[in-house]
């Protein structure tokens, strides 16, 4: 009677939420098949039994993760497997902490590390396995997890997708009650026992077939009773969340949690789950000063077919460009992610030239690996027409390429004169003409004349009541001018405008101006002056937010002369203090 009953409970909390579930959770195409997590590479390491930022060090070798000796180690070892894990560096060296049982080998002993290796494999050391040490003096590090203190690590955040779903059936799926469908999860060590075998831990968690049978990719059909899932050593502790999630909608997201929970719902077609994860990593991105986290979540949001997420890794490295070209990961950017950041008019540079000279020195670091195609087909997406003619006519002695694409810099050469010595209605008699081509648009240049900036801390808020406590009536906030051309164009280099730029910290400074602003701060840039040959120039003007001057977090349109938030995302900044770059961005049209 007892089954029968808990039975009828299960099909009447699944009848009650059918419709529901049903709309929620879009599943992928079957045709995508399962992907398989991705093993360890060689030389990789990681951090055991510390938690995110602190562990014992271990590193992969002939397919088995082994320690390090402690001999020698100081933070010139340490700081190179912190970058390696891609923390900011390292805070310190532990010996002699216990991080639990280690029985492999140990791999490493008397390092030498400079400090500056990308890999803790291409420092000097004995050979593999060649050690006078015991697993009592495994080396562990603290690494850093943030430069500043930016952001706090491991911040969980509640995702809550039941709408009216009863928490009952979590308590079913806890209680293990009328379990029907075992689900056996492997998970490879990375060791291998004495006859060569890889050691597997496996785990088994109990779930009922009618609610798995929801999600085809289970397999929880008619006849069959379990199922066999690999699952990485970092992400098995998060499975168990997962299905209970399948049961409930709700799990709570951490930061070292996110790509496993995203990981799992996209290898069994948890849609929803997915793409609110892989919204949770623009928290991370702006941790990462070295870039090879945002680089290599791109990639791995190519393999699994989040557009969403690659969209918020692609412009948080477009409005972080000039940043990216200084960091250890410039250098290994795919040709794919760098051509489609050539493509986008909301890459933040000084110039058009600076996009040309880093194209350069990509193509020329790479050296024979980049085809000959590759490399026109990279240089053919800077916009020669936005370059300052100053520059275009010393091009050919200073562009390191310029002899072995000559052809194709005469052709670009040639089209950027013309732009800057002739109108566009002109132009626009040669057929060969297109008004609508990117080359014709400005990016988002910050060097003069196009832009200006304003340090919150130099806005006078703080000082906005005079020795008797009364308010400063006259305190108009903060103010810079700038004088721009009308346009990028040669031709209208003489035309200038004035501009002013504000920012106001509260009603009573837009108040002085005028004005009446919604929220505060309030950013404005107004035109002083309107010359008559603005009739066929528009101005896209825009408004950068940088963090603590280190990353810039949003963007932000003009509207009647006012910043507005627009539909651009926003990257977090902890204590909110800001540097405001107003940019001016004139397009014919």
């Amino acid at each position: 009677m007892l089954a029968h009953r808990h039975v009828f409970t299960l099909w009447l909390l699944l009848l009650l939420h059918d419709s529901e579930s049903a709309m929620r959770f879009d599943l992928f195409r079957r045709g995508r098949g399962r992907e398989r997590d991705p093993g360890p590479q060689e030389g990789e390491v990681r951090l055991f039994g510390g938690g995110v930022s602190e562990g014992r060090v271990e590193i992969y070798h002939s397919d088995t993760w082994g320690t390090v000796c402690d001999d020698g180690w100081d933070l010139h070892e340490a700081q190179v497997v912190c970058r390696q894990l891609h923390f900011p560096g390292a805070k310190s060296v532990v010996t002699g902490k216990d991080y639990g049982k280690a029985s492999g080998p140990i791999w490493l002993d008397d390092m030498e590390c400079k400090g500056t290796e990308d890999y803790l494999s291409t420092c000097a050391f004995k050979s593999w396995g060649a050690t006078d040490c015991s697993h009592k003096e495994d080396v562990g590090v603290i690494c850093e997890t943030s430069g500043s203190n930016m952001t706090k690590i491991d911040s969980t955040y509640s995702l809550d997708h039941s709408i009216s779903l009863s928490d009952e059936r979590g308590q079913i799926f806890d209680s293990g009650r009328g379990c029907d469908f075992q689900i056996f999860v492997q998970t490879a060590t990375g060791n291998r026992q004495e006859d060569e075998t890889t050691v597997v831990v496996e785990t088994t968690t109990c779930a009922h077939k009618m609610i798995l049978s929801q999600f085809p990719l289970f397999n929880a059909s008619e006849g069959i009773n379990n199922i066999t899932v690999d699952i990485s050593q970092s992400c098995e502790p998060f499975f168990t969340s997962f299905i209970r999630y399948i049961y409930t909608r709700k799990i709570d997201v951490t930061s070292s949690s996110a790509q496993c929970l995203h990981w799992m719902a996209y290898t069994f077609g948890v849609k929803q789950l997915m793409e609110d994860t892989g919204r949770l990593f623009s928290e991370i991105l702006p941790e990462d000063t070295l870039f090879h986290t945002q680089v290599s979540l791109y990639k791995y949001a190519e393999e699994t077919g989040d557009m969403v997420l690659q969209e918020t890794c692609l412009q948080y490295l477009a409005w972080n460009f000039q940043n990216l070209t200084m960091s250890p990961a410039w250098t290994h950017l795919s040709v794919e992610l760098l051509g489609s950041l050539l493509m986008r008019s909301d890459l933040v540079v000084p110039d058009e030239y600076f996009v040309l000279q880093t194209v350069e020195s990509w193509i020329t670091e790479r050296g024979n690996s980049a085809s000959l195609e590759t490399q026109l087909n990279l240089l053919s997406r800077v916009r020669f027409p936005m370059i300052p003619t100053e520059v275009l006519y010393d091009l050919e002695s200073n562009s390191s390429l310029y002899s072995t694409h000559k052809n194709m810099y005469h052709e670009k050469i040639f089209k950027a004169f013309q732009f800057n010595v002739l109108l566009f209605s002109k132009l626009m008699s040669n057929p060969k003409f297109n008004r609508e081509d990117d080359d014709y648009r400005p990016r988002i240049y910050t060097a003069e004349p196009w832009s200006v900036a304003i340090s919150q801390y130099q806005t006078p808020y703080r000082n906005q009541y005079n020795q008797y406590g009364q308010y400063n009536q006259y305190n108009q906030g903060a103010t810079r001018q700038l004088n721009t051309p009308i346009h990028n164009s040669m031709i209208f280099k003489s035309n200038q405008i004035s501009w002013q730029a504000n920012v106001f910290m509260n009603q009573y400074e837009c108040s002085n101006r005028g004005l009446r602003c919604e929220s505060f701060p309030a950013a404005r840039l107004a035109a002083q002056s309107r010359p008559s040959e603005l009739s066929n120039i528009l101005f896209r003007n825009q408004l950068l937010l940088m963090c603590q001057g280190k990353y810039i977090c949003q963007v932000q349109d003009f509207k009647d002369d006012m910043a507005t938030n627009g539909t651009q995302a926003a990257y977090p900044c902890p204590d909110d203090q800001y540097t405001y770059h107003f940019v001016v961005r004139p397009e014919y049209v």
